[in-house]
């Protein structure tokens, strides 16, 4: 990547990246090879012995590997050298949280450390908070718990009722409430509460969990992650000193909205290392199973499942570290404003929680499939996996929510741009489509905002529809010019054909949704004329594409 002029993080609307500037998992270093090796040697070594054990609430366990798993830099791989990090970077930060993945619902409890729990203190908090929590933090020594939602405030962060009231000797906030489903709960050292001050001000608070008058429910009993502490936390007349308040009176949003921007980024990550996970466990199982004398993964219909799994992972990939790559380009560029570097990003983190999250619930779902009735019995690990991953959906900001943010930012952002030559080469077809997608996308925006439909909250349809053709444009971008990338070099054939086949069916997706949409938006013939491009006009044939792509990934 050139990251010596700034550059435009959402030019993908507009045009074709340039492939150069697509940072992809092709280009780790050595370090960051290093990095994947060592976390994926201490899942293997430290957290998969005892793994059964943390799944039945034996949470010694939980804080030991996490004190290991400071001791060796996991929790502080992407933090400031002068707060105590190691500072490697958003790529290494993405590798650690997608090798993670493989601990199943020990990664909640190492995510909510890494990203919700410590962001708030590393990238907001004051050099005297940062010298007194971040070292323990860090180190694993301390656990944090991230306490935002409420019974009654969900996915509406800022409906919270719990309140926040300056002592009479003005030494300490006083807050009284109670948080719904705080993960690490059970064992948190350190809670990031949420409380408006005089019932007005949404504020960011440090709370110590000794606190007099904090304590915690029973542990919910909850359809998957076994292994993580999940419990409300009620806070009657808890003393809070003035010092613990992060930030300034009335703009916690700043420091919520922000953290949680990371924690869908990390989120996506790990659902790529579970898809990837279950995609590993289905093709294990259907070699060695055999159904009429020879092996499950001879059967067309089989190894069309699993090259399907296949160009999904690795589009949700190309997007991830591309995010990632950027995220790193950013933060390098300013330094000085953190806030500023991640709020460029929500829409991309937003873009990346929906597709990651639905890609893996189809991954998994196939990857059980193809284990048949064994596949439903709890001692498979696909079906933990199964239920493990149902909640990423809903996890920091529901799949929903984020369509309207993702539609609701791109309708006040949008301005069409001038279109770009079409170049030729093996990619052609794919560039046309891609362009043509975007298209689309510009037509939804332009006819939706002179028919007076800009109001995403209101339009929740054609927010979806809009947020779909938004993410498609960004993977199919990603993509493609990872495959630009990989062109004519003898490596990692799979993305290659991958990228033809994710366009093309994601062209014809969004083809079908022009169809319905240019109805309702009175835009019948323009976007029916792009759509019959989009769902006619193709070459490839993705039926040998797809057996082609089925054997590379059954034989690696």
């Amino acid at each position: 990547m050139n990251s010596s002029t700034k550059k435009s993080y959402t030019s993908f609307l507009y045009k074709n990246s340039n492939p150069a500037d697509v940072f992809t998992v092709e280009e780790f270093s050595d370090e960051h090879i290093m990095l994947q090796k060592t976390t994926q040697k201490f899942v293997e070594g430290e957290i998969i012995p005892v793994l059964k054990n943390i799944e039945e609430k034996e949470f010694d366990h939980t804080k030991k590997i996490m004190a290991k798993a400071g001791g060796i830099g996991l929790i502080g791989a992407d933090i400031a050298e002068e707060d105590g990090g190691l500072e490697l970077g958003k790529v290494s930060a993405a590798i650690i949280a997608e090798e993670m993945a493989r601990a199943r619902s020990f990664s909640i409890t190492f995510g909510g450390q890494t990203g919700i729990g410590a962001l708030p203190i590393a990238y907001f908090g004051s050099k005297d908070q940062k010298e007194r929590y971040l070292p323990k933090l860090l180190s694993g020594e301390n656990i944090a718990a991230y306490a935002l939602t409420e019974p009654s405030a969900g996915t509406d962060a800022l409906g919270i009722k719990t309140t926040a009231t300056l002592s009479a000797c003005g030494q300490f906030y006083i807050l009284n409430g109670e948080k719904q489903w705080i993960t690490n709960s059970a064992f948190a050292d350190v809670f990031i509460v949420y409380a408006k001050v005089d019932s007005r001000h949404f504020t960011a608070f440090i709370v110590d969990a000794d606190s007099k008058g904090l304590s915690t429910g029973p542990e919910e009993k909850k359809m998957g992650l076994d292994g993580s502490s999940t419990r409300s936390v009620i806070l009657e007349n808890v003393l809070v000193p003035v010092d613990n308040l992060i930030g300034e009176i009335g703009r916690g949003h700043i420091i919520a909205f922000n953290v949680l921007n990371f924690g869908r980024h990390k989120i996506a990550l790990s659902s790529l290392g579970s898809a990837k996970r279950a995609m590993q466990l289905a093709i294990e199982y259907g070699n060695t199973r055999q159904q009429f004398n020879k092996p499950l993964t001879q059967f067309n219909l089989i190894r069309e499942k699993i090259a399907d799994m296949a160009v999904q992972a690795a589009a949700v990939e190309s997007v991830l570290y591309r995010t990632a790559g950027e995220l790193e380009e950013s933060f390098q560029e300013s330094k000085e404003n953190l806030a500023k570097s991640i709020a460029k990003f929500a829409l991309h983190c937003s873009i990346n929680k929906v597709m990651a999250t639905e890609a893996v619930g189809h991954i998994v779902d196939e990857a059980l499939q193809i284990h048949g009735g064994y596949g439903y019995m709890r001692e498979y690990e696909i079906e933990t996996i199964y239920r493990d991953i149902r909640i990423n959906r809903i996890f920091e900001g529901t799949n929903e929510i984020n369509r309207i943010l993702i539609a609701g930012t791109v309708m006040k952002e949008f301005e069409a741009e001038t279109e770009e030559n079409l170049p030729s080469g093996p990619f052609e077809e794919e560039v046309q489509k891609l362009t043509l997608s975007r298209k689309v996308l510009r037509e939804y925006i332009e006819t939706a905002r002179s028919m007076g439909l800009s109001d995403m909250n209101k339009e929740q349809e054609l927010a979806a529809v809009i947020a779909d053709t938004v993410i498609a444009v960004y993977a199919m971008d990603s993509i493609l010019a990872r495959a630009q990338k990989l062109e004519g070099k003898n490596k990692n054939k799979t993305a290659q054909i991958a990228a033809k086949i994710y366009i093309q069916e994601t062209a014809q997706r969004l083809g079908l949704n022009a169809l319905n949409y240019g109805v309702y938006l009175k835009n019948q013939e323009q976007l029916a004329k792009l759509a019959n491009q989009l769902i006619l006009d193709h070459s490839n044939n993705v039926v040998d594409l797809k057996r082609q792509i089925a054997e590379l990934v059954i034989n690696s």
